[in-house]
């Protein structure tokens, strides 16, 4: 009897895994089980904290661009297009995520640098502040996810996935009317300061924090599975949902404190 078929259930198991984050999709990670050089949990961990260390570096730099007279608003856009275009390449290109995610994270430190420095002028020590619930929310996650306090099971799995999918939906669509200026009761529910608001973003929050689950867990999965080039991939993931807890906990900020 081959020895082999007995595990056949758990690899089956590891390529039909549902997530909502794009970094973590069923065709990102398959055909990769045969590897001998495999992803490590440590390895993410290292990543995580060179691109981090990336993303600061870059986010200082935009000061001193500002200072020097460079336009914010470009500066933002910029570092917006490339943190999209280096996604989009790495989502498609694996084996060049060594590259491309490092590139992503300079580009994101643009985009979130300019972010920061505006909000910095009018509301101060509000980043400070957004990148202290960032950090405090991914520890309290990992915690919960490690206790077992909250499980992952594939019903948490597709409310979850259904609640990124509506919230972004209605991120679209708010703007898109913006864009044309378009007047409905709900196409500025994201943009203006309104206890409505308010009450979205926490929502979006909330949710963003917990997509961090379905990271910790699929990681988790695909451990020791897939080769060690993965765990770019597997950061820029990680990076993707903690910039969207950074940037929710930044706009639920700034419209507590204009209210």
């Amino acid at each position: 009897m081959n020895q082999s078929q007995p595990h056949k259930p758990h690899i089956m198991a590891l390529y039909s895994y549902k997530t909502s984050n794009p970094a973590f999709s069923r065709d990102v990670w398959k055909g990769y089980s045969s590897s001998s050089n495999k992803m490590t949990v440590n390895g993410i961990i290292l990543k995580s904290f060179f691109c981090l260390f990336l993303v600061a570096i870059t986010a200082w730099f935009t000061q001193t661009l500002q200072i020097k007279g460079y336009n914010l608003n470009s500066i933002m856009y910029l570092g917006l297009v490339g943190s999209i275009f280096f996604s989009l390449l790495t989502a498609f290109i694996h084996r060049l995520a060594a590259i491309l995610v490092p590139l992503y994270s300079l580009s994101l430190g643009l985009f979130l640098g300019s972010i920061s420095i505006y909000t910095e002028s009018k509301f101060q020590g509000m980043p400070i502040q957004a990148i202290g619930v960032t950090i405090t929310t991914f520890f309290a996650m990992l915690f919960l996810y490690k206790s077992k306090i909250v499980k992952v099971t594939e019903r948490f799995r597709s409310v979850l996935i259904v609640a990124i999918a509506i919230i972004m939906t209605i991120y679209a669509i708010s703007w898109l009317l913006n864009t044309f200026n378009i007047e409905l009761p709900f196409s500025s529910i994201d943009s203006n300061s309104s206890y409505l608001s308010i009450a979205f973003n926490t929502l979006a929050a909330g949710v963003a924090a917990f997509t961090l689950l379905l990271d910790f867990d699929f990681i988790e999965r695909k451990k020791n599975h897939v080769p060690r080039y993965m765990e770019w991939v597997a950061t820029w993931g990680l990076l993707v949902t903690l910039v969207w807890v950074y940037v929710e906990a930044l706009r639920i900020m700034k419209k507590i404190a204009i209210n």
